[in-house]
């Protein structure tokens, strides 16, 4: 930097001959003016200025030196202009982490519509439910469930993420609907093991007391989708997020439990890797998605990732439309990650062989 700032000082003398008037225009002291210059010649080991009582004016070396620094200095203008605008405008690109099932089903979403609202905008969205070193991955925003650690990172709150008790109507049923937090001893619970603690669950009653419930079941699964899809089928009582759980709460195919007792919520944060000179791109979406979450933010996410999905089947000529509910037609897949889904299998129609023989055509 004291390199660029020699040049633009000899640039500067040059031009007005002067330097003092050079040193009086950049803000310094005639005396250190000259020692940069001298310096500047030192280092090159050549002879830039012709000094005497009648001014200042370039030597033949200087006035070839004095050409090229006036294409660098441009340069180095044109750099810091870019520099300015990518820092004070919403544009470039955006690295985002989030874990995988609020990724898929909260965050995606999101990120659509504000790329719609920012056109200038380039979106790199990846979903992890590992820790994400933000430095050394180069991720501009990272979304966090739960209590941060104290660190050197930037972070603002951005709502929170309540949970809740679901079973389906037909498993409670056949097996009684739990009243007390107690009650659930007696029952088979759908295990979420990412969570530390898994095997007890953690209630607050209307008193504000904490009470901590031991549970046990058959299923244990680190995928959220598969808790849920297991819930629907009548194989238990899950703790699970609202957001998972909203769509098929709202169709009735699960409800509610222990509604007076609530479970843990989490905080939800958006994460970044400092928090001085923040570009606008990071502030600006971390502003927008603050307003996200206010109230039951869960339920136009829910409306939100109710799709309409036109797709051509195999064997078909004509499209056909289909509105797709993410959380009720995807079944999850047995890789363990809670939103890497596996589409139901096509069956084609049946197609004539020989004599009138109706075969399968297989997908």
């Amino acid at each position: 930097m004291d390199r660029i700032q020699a040049v633009r000082l000899f640039m500067r003398v040059v031009d007005l001959g002067s330097f003092s008037k050079a040193a009086a225009e950049l803000g310094i002291g005639q005396p250190a003016a000259t020692k940069q210059v001298a310096r500047l010649e030192q280092q090159l080991g050549a002879r830039l200025l012709h000094r005497s009582t009648l001014g200042v004016t370039p030597t033949e070396i200087g006035v070839l030196y004095y050409e090229k620094c006036k294409v660098i200095a441009h340069h180095v203008e044109e750099a810091e202009s870019v520099a300015t605008l990518m820092q004070s405008q919403v544009r470039g690109a955006l690295r985002i982490s989030t874990s995988v099932a609020f990724g898929r089903r909260v965050m995606a979403p999101m990120v659509m519509r504000f790329m719609q609202l920012n056109p200038a905008l380039r979106v790199d969205l990846s979903f992890d439910d590992r820790y994400v070193n933000l430095v050394e991955q180069g991720v501009d925003v990272a979304i966090r469930m739960g209590r941060l650690a104290d660190s050197t990172l930037g972070a603002r709150h951005l709502g929170m993420n309540p949970w809740v008790l679901v079973a389906s109507p037909a498993y409670l049923a056949e097996r009684g609907t739990p009243r007390e937090p107690d009650d659930l001893t007696s029952h088979d619970a759908l295990i979420y093991s990412s969570v530390q603690g898994d095997a007890r669950w953690t209630f607050t009653s209307p008193e504000g007391q904490a009470l901590s419930v031991p549970v046990a079941g058959r299923l244990r699964s680190n995928n959220l989708s598969a808790l849920l899809s297991a819930a629907r089928e009548g194989m238990g009582v899950a703790a699970l997020p609202r957001y998972v759980a909203h769509e098929s709460l709202r169709t009735g195919a699960v409800v509610t439990l222990l509604d007076r007792h609530a479970l843990p919520a989490q905080e939800i944060h958006a994460v970044y890797p400092s928090p001085r000179m923040v570009p606008a791109k990071v502030t600006e979406f971390i502003g927008w998605l603050r307003g996200q979450f206010d109230g039951a933010w869960w339920e136009s996410q829910s409306k939100n990732s109710r799709e309409t999905v036109s797709t051509t089947q195999p064997g078909l000529s004509e499209p056909s439309t289909s509105t797709v509910t993410r959380t009720d037609t995807c079944t999850p897949s047995p890789t363990g990650s809670a939103d890497r889904i596996k589409p139901r299998a096509r069956t084609r129609a049946p197609t004539r062989t020989g004599a009138g023989k109706r075969t399968l055509s297989q997908p």
